[in-house]
C-alpha cells in the first residue's frame, strides 16, 4: 500500500507485485466535541494538522509534514508531542482495515481487539488500513519553538546541557539534538553555510507566559549562530524540518532507542560528528521520554516502553553522488559505534532494506511471538509482505 510514499526503505512499491495507491484518499473529519479525528489513509501529516488546528486540537504525529499518516502510524509514530501523549498509536482509537481474506473490519479495543493490538506498531503486516480514528488534545494554535544552533566548537557544552535539560524538562518541552553541517538555507547566515554546528529543534507546547523560564537553560548556552526560536503556529512548526528531507535524494539511516545519555555516549557522538565526511549527514538524538513510558510493555505491538531517546546516523546525498558507497559505509560504521548504548530495541519506520530479520524481531522484543500468532490468524499466506515483514507460522 502506498500512502504518503515517504518511507526511506521504499516499501510503498514492490517489483512484480500490486501497489494499492491510497494517496487520493485525503479526507480528515474532526469532531471537536468528542476530540477525535477520522483520517483517510492517503493523508499527509500536514493535512491532519491543518484541519485539527482549526479547533486548537492535535494528535501525536511526526515532524515532517509531507510524511504519510498511514506509514507513520502503522509503525508506531513519534513526534514533538510524544512526551505528553505517547506514541502515535497510543492515541489511536480505531481503524478500518481490509484483511487478507478481503473482509472489511473495524478494530479497536473492544472489536477485533487482537487485530487492533497488532496494528498498533506492525500494521503493514496485517492488512490495508483505509481510515484511522485518533484521540485529539488541546495544543496550540500557537506554540514556541524552531531551530537554534551553536558552533561545533561548543559541542561539549551543548551536549552536556542537552542531557541536563532533557532530564528536567517539563513534558510540554521537546528537544531534538542535531549534529550536522549548516545547510544553505535562507535562515542560516551565509558565512555558516557548510560549517559544522550543534543544533536543537525545539517545540514548547505549554503556556507561552512561561517561555522565559523554560528556555533559560538554552539561552544560557551563549550567543547562537542560528536562532529561529519564536512563537509560531503549531502547524508551521510541524513543517519546519520539511526542507531537510527534500524529495529525490538518496537516504540511508541507522537508528536505535536509548534509555539514557551516558558520558561515553555523548563523547562517541561528538567524535563521530567531528569526522563525518558526508555533507548532508546528521547525527540525531530525539527526546521522547514521558507518557509512553507509563504504559505496559504489551500495550500494543509497538512496545519499547523503556525508550526515552531515539538516536542514530542519517545520511543524505544526491542520486549522482560518486561517493555513495563510502557515505553509506560511514553511516553503518557510525551506527556500529553507537549501537552499544541501545536498549536493544529500534524503530521500525527507520529501518532500511538491508536490515535483516533480527532487527525486526528486536523491534518488537517480547511482543514478537504474540505478533506472529496474530499475523498467522489474519494473514496466514503472508499476502502483505512488502514491508518490514513478520512472517506467519509455516509461511
Amino acid at each position: 500500500m502506498k500512502g504518503g510514499g515517504h518511507n526511506i526503505a521504499g516499501t510503498a512499491l514492490t517489483d512484480g507485485g500490486l501497489t494499492l495507491d491510497m494517496s487520493r484518499l485525503r479526507g480528515v473529519f474532526v469532531d471537536p466535541t468528542a476530540r477525535t479525528a477520522t483520517v483517510q489513509s492517503g493523508c499527509l501529516l500536514g493535512d491532519v494538522d491543518r484541519e485539527t488546528q482549526l479547533h486548537g486540537l492535535a494528535t501525536v504525529l511526526g515532524f515532517v509534514s509531507e510524511t504519510g499518516v498511514a506509514g507513520l502510524t502503522l509503525g508506531g509514530g513519534f513526534g514533538y508531542l510524544s512526551r505528553r501523549f505517547g506514541w502515535t498509536v497510543d492515541n489511536l482509537l480505531e481503524v478500518e482495515v481490509v484483511t487478507a481474506d478481503g473482509r472489511v473490519r473495524r478494530a479497536n479495543r473492544e472489536e477485533n481487539a487482537d487485530l487492533f493490538w497488532a496494528v498498533r506498531g506492525a500494521g503493514a503486516n496485517l492488512g490495508v488500513v483505509t481510515s484511522f480514528t485518533y484521540r485529539l488534545h488541546k495544543v496550540g494554535p500557537t506554540v514556541y519553538g524552531g531551530l537554534v544552533a551553536w558552533p561545533f566548537e561548543s559541542a561539549d557544552e551543548v551536549l552536556s546541557a542537552y542531557r541536563e535539560i532533557t532530564a528536567e524538562a517539563p513534558r510540554e518541552l521537546t528537544l531534538f539534538l542535531l549534529l550536522r553541517r549548516a545547510p544553505p538555507a535562507p535562515f542560516v547566515p551565509e558565512e555558516w553555510h557548510g560549517k559544522r554546528i550543534c543544533a536543537m529543534a525545539v517545540c514548547y507546547s505549554g503556556d507561552v507566559a512561561d517561555v522565559d523560564e523554560v528556555f533559560a537553560p538554552i539561552r544560557a548556552l551563549g550567543t547562537p549562530v542560528i536562532d529561529q526560536l519564536r512563537a509560531r503556529p503549531y502547524a508551521e512548526l510541524q513543517s519546519w524540518l520539511d526542507a531537510t528531507q527534500p524529495k529525490g535524494n538518496h537516504y540511508y539511516w541507522k537508528t536505535e532507542f536509548a534509555a539514557e545519555l551516558s558520558d561515553e555516549f555523548l563523547s562517541t557522538l561528538r567524535e563521530l560528528a567531528a569526522e563525518c565526511p558526508v555533507p548532508g549527514a546528521q547525527l540525531v538524538v530525539a527526546h521522547i521520554g514521558g507518557a509512553l513510558n507509563e504504559r505496559d510493555a504489551d500495550d500494543g505491538a509497538i512496545g519499547n516502553r523503556d525508550a526515552r531517546f531515539v538516536y542514530g546516523a542519517a545520511g543524505m546525498w544526491p542520486p549522482e553522488e560518486p561517493n555513495e558507497k563510502r557515505f553509506t559505509q560511514w553511516v553503518r560504521d557510525a551506527w556500529t559505534g553507537l549501537r552499544p548504548f541501545s536498549t536493544g530495541g529500534n524503530y521500525v519506520n527507520f529501518q532500511t532494506a538491508d536490515d535483516g530479520d533480527e532487527r525486526i524481531r528486536a523491534t518488537y522484543g517480547d511482543n514478537f511471538d504474540r505478533l506472529v500468532e496474530i499475523k498467522t490468524k489474519y494473514n496466514p499466506e503472508n499476502v502483505f509482505r512488502s514491508n518490514r515483514n513478520v512472517r506467519p507460522l509455516e509461511a
